[in-house]
């Protein structure tokens, strides 16, 4: 079993900025990637990017030049740098990791964008 622990979510005005975290723990062997994903409400799950071991990073179209993913791989800890947010960033994130070929999801924590 993988456990996560997210924080970091809430509500931020537009143009704002925001620090998500999400650590994993338990059956935590050798983890290849790390990544947020978010689901606004009546939309689908969409990538907002992820982290390879290495520290190779690919995101979304649309957070590019605006979010940050950093890894720690010590600490099993994805990071993810939130700027010049947007009302359309509302959304539900949760953060995964993929080992050993298998998927694993974090709960999720909201951010809200709203004036």
């Amino acid at each position: 079993q993988v456990q996560f622990v997210e924080s970091g979510g809430g509500l931020v005005q537009p143009g704002g900025s925001l620090r998500l975290s999400c650590t994993a723990s338990g059956s935590i062997f050798s983890i290849d990637f790390m990544g947020w994903y978010r689901q606004a409400p009546g939309k689908q799950r969409e990538l907002v990017g992820h982290i390879t071991k290495g520290g190779t990073t690919n995101y979304g179209d649309s957070v590019k030049g605006r979010f940050t993913i950093s890894r720690d791989n010590a600490k099993n800890t994805v990071y993810l740098e939130m700027n010049n947010l947007k009302p359309e960033d509302t959304a539900v994130y949760s953060c995964n990791l993929v080992q050993r070929g298998l998927l694993y999801w974090g709960q999720g924590t909201q951010v809200t964008v709203s004036s």
